[in-house]
């Protein structure tokens, strides 16, 4: 009866996949003891990580504490159920051990909460020592930090991506109908400096930062409203369902990070509480002013794509390295264990097991890659992963001393072509608009071919589709239009188009020629190469276009100005149907400044007064209308079997509609790792920022055999 319950209260990833990041409904994650209920809210039953200390190991892990072997296969073993005894009886690294002896740091079971987060590992509990080598690619890579060492929020996905458990919380619930959400803290966490991180550093986080009008201009739609219930306990209430709050916490951003703002440290930096001194800082800190100041030493730092957290190394954190060596121009960053990090394995061991991260900053993909194949890089994916490298990673993997880990993209497609059925020119928006014309273009193309000669021949023909993996999967949706088939080709362009000129280019309304500029961007070669087959394979059936390679800023430019005729682009939402705070794919209707084949349409949905768009909106098509109406039921309901309804809905419409057209699947993809690195799952999914891999699969478990 108790798993029957504690199963409708988990978001589960199948659940995830199927209803589109759905609200949660009386969402708990409570200890398994019978902890008492939150505050002001129902109490709920859903055992996640331990929440009583761990039985205790050995200083030093050995086989001999090892804990049973979890299949290489897994995706990273389940959730942390593991329970846990014997209070007090923690273990840690031997240089913190040494510390301890010589009086510079607090014994380890006043340094961890009184309820650590238990890691299960992949493997087998680990050892101490030994450092992760990676790399970042330029001076402004912040995405790899966010995906190996700070991925602590107050909630994350567990490993295998079927839950949202607690993480900084120890355990959180939602109101039934999506408005209200309550997070228990920690009791006894502490930020890297060994100070408490209580409500009180997210109320410092909600009323000095996110109310603070001049360093958060703009909170968006929907913003919460944040109120301390104790000093260990907070709520989130909204004015409108947020279904997809705990996605959004789960996800890399955090959701603009309650967890990242020490109210100890930054509020000498704030207006607020050091009115007297804050100018004479920002001043001797070279910073225009104390919103710059602030900026500089805990927030987003003006003018550059990073955050103070990669270049302050005196700011605390919670994650389990901390920077030594700051992300501030050098050919290297260093992260060194977190001596207050809330986390232990199943034995007492203190995580994480690796006593350093060094990222060296590499100007080209190319050296990475040389790096890699050097044997100097113990895990990676990012920048690496390509197609055309997996053969020469293939032949090396001896010498490099490495193997290969499967990562499951949310990638749903290769190359989207969308033709701008919104363009400015009534006569092309006439001929784009016309089906036939597109599903004639389709079939035109030979997908085998190109598959073959630019992706290697990995994947199959598709359009815009969620992948096989999900429930919403759809045969027809995925692969209508895709037999090349240049007969079926012309008799549906003879429909939409029968003229032709002396050259055997069909002409439009007009009856001039139908000609037009297919946009590409330029870093991206498979789809250059691949825009130049479609080339041909369109002129064979009277279409005459231009593939122009520009500038993405430019590319990105002028789509969203509605100042294109067409443009190539990839997709996410194979995996993710719909992600926070939208679909992740921008082609199942016009929903994403990335959906270009609608630009209009987008504005009339999102900012349909036009203020401040490069565009004007422009009223949709009742069918593209109706899934934007599925849309803002799916966002205000909180029962998942309507929910995934709904979704159906939307993606029947879009098998009906075909606004772009689709070439081919993406594969999966891989990373390398050492074969002396331990614990690293074979398999791990990848979605971009939304299950930001491999930090949910716990990195601080982490280790090297000898």
């Amino acid at each position: 009866m108790m798993e029957r319950q504690r199963d409708r209260r988990i978001v589960t990833r199948r659940h995830f996949l199927c209803l589109s990041a759905t609200a949660v409904t009386a969402l708990a994650a409570t200890a398994c003891g019978g902890d008492d209920a939150l505050p002001g809210v129902t109490p709920g039953a859903a055992p996640t990580t331990g929440t009583t200390p761990p039985t205790a190991g050995t200083t030093q892990p050995t086989a001999a504490s090892q804990q049973p072997t979890v299949a290489a296969q897994a995706t990273a073993g389940a959730a942390q159920r593991t329970p846990a005894s014997a209070p007090g009886k923690y273990q840690e690294a031997p240089q913190l051990a040494a510390l301890v002896k010589d009086g510079k740091l607090p014994p380890v079971d006043q340094r961890l909460p009184k309820s650590p987060f238990v890691v299960q590992p992949v493997e087998r509990v680990g050892k101490y020592g030994g450092t992760w080598r990676t790399a970042l690619l330029g001076g402004a890579d912040t995405v790899w930090f966010t995906r190996t060492i700070a991925y602590e929020h107050l909630v994350r996905w567990d490993p295998a991506w079927e839950q949202i458990i607690p993480n900084v919380a120890e355990k959180f619930e939602a109101s039934p109908d999506a408005k209200a959400f309550t997070f228990r803290l920690r009791e006894g966490l502490k930020w890297s400096d060994g100070q408490p991180y209580t409500a009180d550093d997210i109320l410092f986080w909600y009323e000095d930062v996110e109310l603070n009008k001049e360093l958060t201009p703009n909170r968006g739609n929907n913003p919460p409203t944040v109120e301390q219930l104790d000093q260990h306990t907070v709520r989130f209430t909204f004015a409108k369902p947020a279904g997809f709050f705990l996605q959004t916490l789960a996800s890399g951003g955090g959701g603009s990070d309650p967890t990242s703002y020490p109210k100890h440290y930054l509020r000498r930096f704030h207006i607020k509480y050091n009115p007297g001194g804050v100018e004479q800082l920002a001043r001797e800190n070279n910073a225009e002013n104390w919103v710059k100041l602030f900026q500089l030493k805990g927030g987003n730092i003006p003018g550059t794509p990073y955050q103070a957290v990669w270049s302050n190394k005196e700011l605390p954190r919670l994650h389990g390295w901390s920077l030594t060596t700051p992300y501030t121009g050098t050919d290297r960053v260093v992260a060194e264990r977190n001596p207050y990090y809330f986390k232990v394995d199943p034995q007492g061991n203190q995580l994480p097991y690796l006593d350093r991260v060094v990222y060296d900053v590499v100007q080209s993909a190319e050296t990475l890659v040389l790096k890699a194949l050097n044997g100097e890089i113990d895990l990676q994916d990012r920048h690496i992963s390509t197609a055309q490298n997996k053969a020469v990673f293939v032949d090396n993997m001896q010498k490099g001393g490495y193997h290969f880990f499967e990562t499951v993209l949310d990638a749903m497609n290769t190359m989207m072509i969308s033709l701008n059925l919104t363009h400015k020119d009534p006569v092309k928006r006439q001929v784009f608009q016309n089906q036939d014309f597109r599903i004639g273009l389709s079939h035109a193309i030979n997908r085998q071919e190109l598959i073959d000669v630019v992706f290697v021949g990995q994947g199959e023909p598709w359009q815009a589709a969620p992948k096989r993996e999900t429930p919403f999967f759809n045969e027809r949706l995925a692969k209508q239009y895709t037999e090349y088939d240049v007969k079926r080709a012309n008799a549906h362009l003879d429909k939409a188009f029968p003229q032709k000129d002396g050259d055997g280019f069909r002409l439009g309304p007009d009856s001039r020629r139908i000609a037009f500029v297919v946009e590409v961007n330029g870093t991206d070669k498979d789809k250059i190469d691949g825009m130049n087959l479609v080339k041909g394979y369109w002129e064979k059936v009277g279409i005459d276009i231009q593939v122009k390679v520009e500038d993405r800023s430019l590319l990105v430019s002028r789509a969203r100005a509605n100042e294109h005729d067409a443009v190539v682009w990839g997709s996410g939402g194979g995996l993710a149907v719909i992600a926070p705070p939208e679909p992740s794919s921008a082609y199942y209707f016009p929903i994403q400044n990335s959906s270009y084949y609608a630009m209009a349409w987008y504005i009339w949905f999102t900012n349909p007064s036009g203020a401040g768009a490069r565009t004007a909106p422009e009223e949709p098509p009742a069918a593209t209308k109706r899934q934007m109406e599925l849309y803002r039921q799916i966002e205000g309901t909180v029962d998942e079997r309507k929910q995934a309804e709904l979704m159906k809905q939307i993606l029947q419409i879009t098998q009906e509609q075909f606004y772009a057209i689709g070439i081919s699947s993406e594969p999966n993809g891989y990373g390398i790792v050492k074969n002396t690195l331990k614990n690293v799952p074979a398999k791990m999914f990848s979605t971009g920022g939304f299950y930001p891999n491999p930090a949910p699969t716990n990195p601080s478990q982490y280790f090297f055999e000898s």
